[in-house]
């Protein structure tokens, strides 16, 4: 550590996550002088996701990125699925193309910081950062223990754990309702197997998710991607409505879920090689900083509440890296006019409003209502499921989809009430 406190950054980095390493190597890739400081022991140890990422955004940052990233599958088939008592209602679509793969975050994450360091970066690991360093009220760099390092700027991408941020008064302390706490299991497979029992055909991926039961009935949902030869499979519950109702550990939840016949059926006789538990952002711009920037300072990633769950689909490794690029792109700016104080890094907060993250946030920002919305999980995939069951599961007469809808609500919400949350959730 002590040969860099003698060295005068560009650019500090703080976190070597998607948003971290897109920083650094389209910085490094345009002559700057930038280290990244990881805390974890490699570059993407620390780092969990589901399993899915949305591609046309990494491949506009990073050349051949479809023939060099370390991708599992391209998603070919997406499950939508609502439980209740053991039985699945499941909307299902099947593509010829894809703009989504599956992959392994901590060795996407590595490849990043490896295309980082071959543009020039330097990534140090196993290091913490303490807090920010200042003179005269402006960011000039970071602590580590007694150490300084100095930069010109620095580039939180920290995660969703902010504990810089908070020290220095950007953010306020994390609190439970902005958070959901996301569990996964890796299930080794063969390609075969993982291909047979979901009708993938070979190569081909899939992301199912699961509401209502798979979650023990809590505001969230469970996932299953496909890798290459392994199962990922876990579930994301809102802390919040975890730590009101929930008296056992999340854990088992994740366990009962491995029990149900459609899920045991799917991992029969797979070997669970890798476990891991993480907290995401999940309020979305209602937990962003007032501001991504300040005096050589500027905010990317899951730091900055950059992560969009439509409750169909999860957005946020594109959504950090491009965040990450975007920052890279203020400071280039910022460089060529040898000024990093809040006006010119200001340019990052119009190049996020200009695109296609912010425009996204804003769009669904409806849809945290319905994620939040314990009927969505407790009374409504009990509804869906008993409507269906009246429908298909005939004795002598078969009823109107009207009059099973109205025979499940029954005693339950009311039609009417039921409308008008999904016109209000989804208008």
């Amino acid at each position: 550590m002590s040969y860099l406190s003698n060295t005068k950054f560009d650019v500090i980095i703080v976190g070597a996550g998607p948003a971290g390493s897109t920083a650094a190597y389209t910085l490094a890739k345009n002559g700057l002088r930038v280290v990244v400081l990881e805390r974890g022991r490699t570059a993407g140890s620390k780092t969990l996701y589901g399993g899915r990422v949305y591609s046309k955004p990494l491949e506009e940052v990073y050349e051949n990125f479809r023939k060099e990233a370390p991708i599992e599958r391209w998603v070919k088939k997406e499950r939508f699925s609502f439980m209740s008592n053991g039985e699945l209602l499941t909307l299902e679509y099947s593509s010829t193309d894809s703009t989504s793969f599956t992959a392994y975050l901590s060795r996407l994450a590595s490849w990043m910081a490896q295309k980082a360091e071959e543009a020039g970066a330097v990534i140090v690991t196993d290091i913490r950062v303490d807090d920010l360093y200042l003179e005269d009220g402006v960011v000039k760099g970071v602590r580590c223990g007694d150490e300084v390092l100095r930069s010109n700027v620095v580039v939180d991408a920290e995660g969703v754990n902010r504990l810089i941020l908070e020290r220095f008064g950007m953010v306020p302390k994390l609190e439970k309702r902005q958070v959901a706490l996301g569990l996964k299991q890796v299930i080794r497979l063969d390609a075969s197997k993982i291909e047979g029992r979901l009708g993938l055909a070979a190569g081909e991926g899939l992301a199912w998710l699961i509401v209502g039961e798979a979650t023990g009935y809590l505001p969230g949902g469970s996932f299953l991607y496909t890798n290459s030869s392994t199962i990922s499979l876990g579930l994301v519950v809102f802390l919040e409505e975890a730590y009101q109702n929930i008296n056992q550990h999340v854990f088992n939840i994740l366990e009962d879920l491995k029990q149900k016949q459609s899920i045991k059926e799917v991992i029969a006789d797979g070997v669970v090689i890798e476990y891991g538990a993480h907290l995401t952002p999940e309020m979305g711009l209602g937990m962003s900083p007032k501001k991504m920037y300040g005096d050589g300072l500027l905010i990317v990633g899951d730091a900055a509440g950059l992560l969009l769950n439509l409750g169909y689909t999860i957005r946020g490794v594109d959504f950090a890296a491009y965040s990450g690029y975007l920052a890279a792109k203020t400071i280039l700016k910022a460089h060529s006019m040898g000024s990093y104080n809040s006006e010119s890094l200001s340019f990052y907060q119009k190049l996020l409003e200009e695109s296609f993250i912010m425009k996204e946030m804003k769009k669904h920002k409806k849809i945290t209502k319905l994620m939040r919305s314990n009927e969505m999980f407790t009374i409504y995939p009990g509804i869906l499921l008993d409507t269906v069951k009246k429908l298909f599961e005939i004795e002598y007469s078969s009823p109107t989809i009207l009059q099973a809808l109205r025979n499940s609500i029954k005693g339950k919400t009311s039609l009417l009430k039921l409308l008008w949350n999904i016109f209000r959730t989804f208008f």
